[in-house]
């Protein structure tokens, strides 16, 4: 198994850091490097799906559980057709909790709960060992960004002032 950078990377922030939109932006430029593989949008549709649910959006009238909803159900569409033991992740054990993730969601108005996050669980061991080694070498985001500084939605950096 040929074991990319920036799926390592995209394990680091989602289990360590929590940072669902680094997660995302860093996953998202191998999605597009891949072709748009179905399995990758799953994958970035989660940490969508929690990023919305926990910060919920910009605008006022942003319905955030409804976000988080669409992504988490439109995710698992997406993976429901790849083995359980995908990209040396336990992928079947991913879906289930999402899968329960958004059953509560779909309850969510009559039974609010609090976010809690999900955990990816590496079953190949040279891939784990990847991940343990990058988590020394990258550093979390704090405060998380919550704007996009690369990709194809990244904005000009404005010139500073001098």
């Amino acid at each position: 198994m040929k074991i990319e950078p920036k799926f390592v990377a995209f394990l680091v922030y989602f289990n360590r850091d929590r940072d669902y939109f680094e997660c995302h932006e860093v996953l998202e430029e191998l999605w597009l490097e891949r072709g748009r593989d179905p399995l990758y949008s799953g994958l970035l549709q989660i940490a969508v799906a929690l990023y919305h649910f926990r910060n919920g959006g910009i605008a006022r009238r942003y319905n955030k559980i409804a976000g988080a909803r669409k992504m988490m159900h439109s995710a698992l569409g997406k993976l429901a057709a790849y083995p359980a033991d995908s990209l040396g992740i336990r992928l079947d054990l991913l879906t289930a909790e999402a899968r329960d993730y958004a059953a509560k969601l779909d309850r969510y108005e009559e039974e609010p709960f609090a976010f809690y996050p999900l955990d990816i669980e590496i079953s190949d061991p040279e891939l784990r060992e990847q991940v343990r080694a990058a988590e020394e070498r990258i550093a979390p985001h704090l405060p998380m960004r919550t704007d996009y500084s690369r990709g194809p939605k990244a904005k000009p950096k404005e010139p500073e002032d001098r």
